[in-house]
C-alpha cells in the first residue's frame, strides 16, 4: 500500500477541522485526538495530518517556523474541472482561508493557491486531460 501524509501545524485543531472539512475532504476519527486529526483528501491514498504545534514540535528537534510568515511547502491537488477548482477555493475562503495571489491560468492548466487560518499554503488545480497525458505541448497542438 502506498499513502501519502502531509504533516501540517495549526495553533486551533478545531478551527483546522472545520477549514479542511469545508473544503469537502473528512475526518478519520481512529486517527484523530486532542492532539491531531487525520484528513482525508482521498481515500486510501492521501491524507493531511493537521497536528497542534506543540505536538507537531515532538517529530523534530528543529524549531518550527510559522508558515504564514515563511511558508516551505505548498501542496497541490488537481480537481475535475475548473469549477471545481473556484467552488472549493470560495468555500475555504468562506470558512477563514485567505488567497493572496491571483488564479494562474496557462492555458491547459488553471490554478488557485488557497492558504488555511495558519498560513499552510494549499494549491488547487485543473489540468486539461489531453496535457495531463501528453504533455502541454500535445494541448497546445489541439488548440492549432
Amino acid at each position: 500500500m502506498t499513502a501519502m501524509f502531509v504533516n501540517l501545524p495549526v495553533t486551533d485543531l478545531e478551527r483546522a477541522k472545520n477549514f479542511y472539512t469545508s473544503l469537502g475532504f473528512t475526518i478519520n476519527p481512529a486517527f484523530s485526538d486532542h492532539n491531531a486529526a487525520c484528513v482525508i483528501v482521498e481515500e486510501d491514498h492521501s491524507y493531511f495530518m493537521i497536528l497542534v504545534r506543540e505536538y507537531f514540535q515532538t517529530f523534530t528537534d528543529l524549531p518550527l517556523g510559522d508558515p504564514a510568515v515563511s511558508p516551505s511547502s505548498a501542496t497541490a491537488i488537481f480537481l475535475d474541472s475548473r469549477e471545481a477548482v473556484d467552488s472549493t477555493v470560495a468555500e475555504g475562503l468562506a470558512s477563514g482561508g485567505s488567497e493572496a495571489r491571483p488564479p494562474s491560468d496557462y492555458g491547459f492548466m488553471y490554478q488557485r493557491q488557497l492558504t488555511d487560518p495558519d498560513g499552510n499554503v494549499i494549491e488547487f488545480g485543473w489540468m486539461d486531460p489531453v496535457a495531463a497525458a501528453q504533455g502541454p505541448e500535445a494541448f497546445a497542438n489541439q488548440q492549432a
